[in-house]
Parts: C-alpha cells; sequence; structure tokens
C-alpha cells in the first residue's frame, strides 16, 4: 500500500514484483477514518486473493526504526503512532512499515532501474523531494529512521523560504513547486517575453503548475524553458552533492516531475559531471529515470512485507 496525502493505493503484488489486482480510496484527514479506509482496501482486495500472505505500507511521512510506528506525517494524521500494529490488529496479518520513497528506492532496486546496484539513491521529485538510499543493498534510515531527508538539503543560503522552516532548500529550487515558483519569478522579470505562460497567468493567476510550465517548454514559450534550464541546473547540483557524500553507482529519478525528465535529465547530467569533486578523475554515478513509475513505492513495500515474512 502507498498511503499518501491525497490517496490511499493498494495492489496486490507477487514474488517477482508483478501488479495482479489494484484498489484505491481517498485519503480522510482523520485519523481513525484514515485506518478505516486502509482496512476497508485491504479487505476488498482479500475479497478477491484469499492467499494474501502479508501487507506493506509505504508511508509518506517519517517511520520509526522498528518500522512500527508512524512519527510524523505532514499530510496525514498520524503522530507518534503504532500504526502497524493498529492495521495488523484489525486485518490479521502482519504488517510492514516504511517510508515511500524507501519503499520506492527497494521496488526499483529488486525489479527496476537500480537492480543488483550495491550504492543506489532514489530522488522522488513531485511537489517536493523524497529520497531513498540504499548502501551495500540495505536501506540507510539514519539512527531515526528519518534519513535520507535530502530535499533539504541546503543549495542556496537564505534563499527561498521552505515549509520545513529553513531557506535555500534543494525541493525549493528542484520540484514541481519550485519550477512553477521559478517560471514566475522570471516572468515578473522578463516581462512581455513569454508567449504562454503570461496569458496563463492573466487568465489565472493561481493556476500556474509545474506541470504547466513543463507544457508550456514544449511549446516553445522562452520563459518556460529558462525554468526548465534551471530545474535542470539544480537538479544537477544538487546530485553532486549526493554523490560527493555517498558515491552512488546509480541515481534514480522517480516522482511526477520525472515524466517530464527528456526536458532537463540530458542538461541535468552535464551539470552533475561538472559540479561533482573530481569528475573527470573518478567514474560518474549512471542518472535514470524510475523503471516502475508510480507503483514503485507499492511494489517496494510488497517486497519489504515479504522479506519480514521470510525473516
Amino acid at each position: 500500500m502507498d498511503v499518501g496525502g491525497t490517496s490511499v493505493r493498494a495492489g496486490v503484488v507477487d514474488e517477482h514484483g508483478s501488479i495482479l489486482d489494484t484498489a484505491r480510496a481517498g485519503t480522510p484527514s482523520a485519523e481513525d477514518a484514515l485506518e478505516d479506509a486502509i482496512t476497508g482496501v485491504i479487505d476488498e482486495l482479500r475479497n478477491r486473493h484469499g492467499d494474501v500472505t502479508g501487507v506493506g505500507l509505504a508511508v509518506a511521512g517519517f517511520v520509526a526504526n522498528d518500522r512500527r510506528t508512524v512519527m510524523f506525517a505532514p499530510h496525514l494524521a498520524w503522530r507518534n503512532a503504532p500504526v502497524a500494529d493498529r492495521i495488523a490488529k484489525r486485518v490479521g496479518l502482519p504488517v510492514t512499515l516504511e517510508h515511500d520513497a524507501n519503499a520506492a528506492a527497494v521496488g526499483e532496486h529488486r525489479f527496476g532501474a537500480a537492480r543488483g546496484a550495491k550504492v543506489a539513491a532514489l530522488v522522488a521529485i513531485g511537489t517536493g523531494i523524497g529520497a531513498g538510499l540504499l548502501l551495500d543493498g540495505q536501506l540507510y534510515r539514519g539512527a531515526n529512521g528519518v534519513a535520507p531527508e535530502l530535499g533539504h538539503l541546503t543549495v542556496v543560503p537564505d534563499g527561498r523560504a521552505c515549509p520545513c522552516g529553513k531557506y535555500g532548500c534543494w525541493e525549493r529550487y528542484c520540484s514541481g513547486t519550485a519550477l512553477a515558483a521559478t517560471a514566475i519569478e522570471l516572468l515578473a522579470r522578463y516581462p512581455g517575453t513569454s508567449t504562454i505562460l503570461s496569458r496563463d497567468i492573466a487568465l489565472d493567476p493561481g493556476a500556474l503548475t509545474g506541470r504547466r510550465v513543463a507544457g508550456a517548454e514544449r511549446d516553445g514559450d522562452p520563459v518556460a524553458q529558462r525554468a526548465v534550464a534551471e530545474l535542470a541546473k539544480w537538479l544537477g547540483e544538487g546530485l553532486a552533492l549526493v554523490a560527493d557524500v555517498f558515491d552512488p553507482e546509480i541515481v534514480v529519478i522517480a516522482g511526477g516531475v520525472s515524466e517530464s525528465a527528456p526536458l532537463f535529465l540530458d542538461e541535468a547530467r552535464e551539470h552533475y559531471a561538472a559540479a561533482i569533486t573530481g569528475g573527470r578523475h573518478r567514474p560518474l554515478a549512471r542518472i535514470r529515470t524510475a523503471q516502475l513509475g508510480d507503483d514503485a513505492a507499492l511494489v517496494g513495500a510488497a517486497a519489504l512485507a515479504l522479506e519480514a515474512r521470510a525473516v
């Protein structure tokens, strides 16, 4: 299961990483209602697949190292909640809990773009940036289960304000939200140069999204092109920081923004190669897009649940 701020998505997954069936529900704001929605989706799938043996929950939030407790989830109701034990008691199945980006990293490592890599990083670019890291093929969660929060590396001192409370975080310059913010700044700096986005802003000032900017880039809008180029630069700069610390052999770019990767990924690779320490004298990480797409967290959560059953 992939439990996000908008929807609860579930899939029946076999040992080969194939999704056999899916179900979905909206994400309620109250804690009890959220757990009702999760158990309802589980029951729906179990009614169609009686041989389900365990549940993996991928959650957009901080998961304690015991993998039983959600400490904090900005878009979900849980606060220091024993989610795994509650759900397990209600459905009568073992439940494994994991951060959604970690689960996606496992899915890509077992069945996707990072298959077999010893050191792999996943960077999920959407509204913000989520990340997962595998060292020697094992998830690295840090001392308290919250690593790696790569999206909150400071790339611009005293830069754009971030909802986390800091300024200049990587995700404020490299995300769908950042793409729209950059386009708005460029429209103000270079009035009259946009052929598409300026019209969108005039019709509805609140309608500009990263997806719309990417679409305008494809249609040749000069401001959108500059905004996408800025995103490519910051993606490369940020990946160089990640590589300087962890030296991954592969980086998988996931999340909604990855759907527009043909617009920026080659340029991001160039920025990465130029920014990394000693780039001319060391192997560079392969940078690929996710093979499993939106299903990576589902598949990874199922793989973790299966592994937990085998222990």
